[in-house]
């Protein structure tokens, strides 16, 4: 008599597996996400504060007492060319011309807002604001500062703590 060996796992054992896996994936998954998003905020603080210097830079050499664009400023190389092309880590970056005062005194105020605001796929929870006077400010908003007056104003873009 010949005893037949069964080798392997059985289906019972493999859906165990798979649904332990299952339940490790939902609780490490938003944490993920939640993780990605801090990331994506830093990085985009980070590039407004060099916006920010990049333009007082553009204004005393290239722009003669005026600021510039993010066009003008990745033209001078002030900028990378990520970052000059408006969206770096899941954020999009502006700083138009329309922003642009002469003054006296010149001012601008770049914002940089999520990119992505899907349920599950937002890329940030706060949009951020900088101007000319180098503070940088942010709501949990995904619209950003309608004009240079809302940007600098402190009652409706809370100031970050440096």
């Amino acid at each position: 008599m010949t005893t037949k060996r069964q080798e392997g796992f059985s289906l019972i054992e493999l859906l165990i597996v798979v649904a332990i896996i299952g339940i490790i994936a939902a609780i490490a998954i938003p944490n993920l996400l939640a993780s990605r998003r801090a990331a994506n905020e830093g990085s985009a603080q980070s590039s407004l504060r060099t916006i920010h210097s990049s333009q007082a830079v553009y204004q005393s050499t290239a722009g003669d007492g005026q600021f510039g664009t993010l066009a003008q400023l990745m033209g001078q190389n002030l900028v990378d060319s990520v970052l000059g092309g408006g969206t770096k880590s899941g954020y999009t970056f502006l700083c138009p011309a329309a922003n642009l005062a002469a003054g006296p005194p010149a001012t601008f105020y770049a914002t940089a807002d999520p990119a992505d605001t899907g349920v599950a796929t937002r890329t940030g929870n706060r949009t951020f604001t900088i101007a000319e006077d180098g503070i940088l400010r942010g709501e949990v908003s995904d619209t950003p500062p309608a004009n240079h007056a809302d940007a600098i104003d402190s009652a409706l873009w809370s100031p970050l703590g440096n």
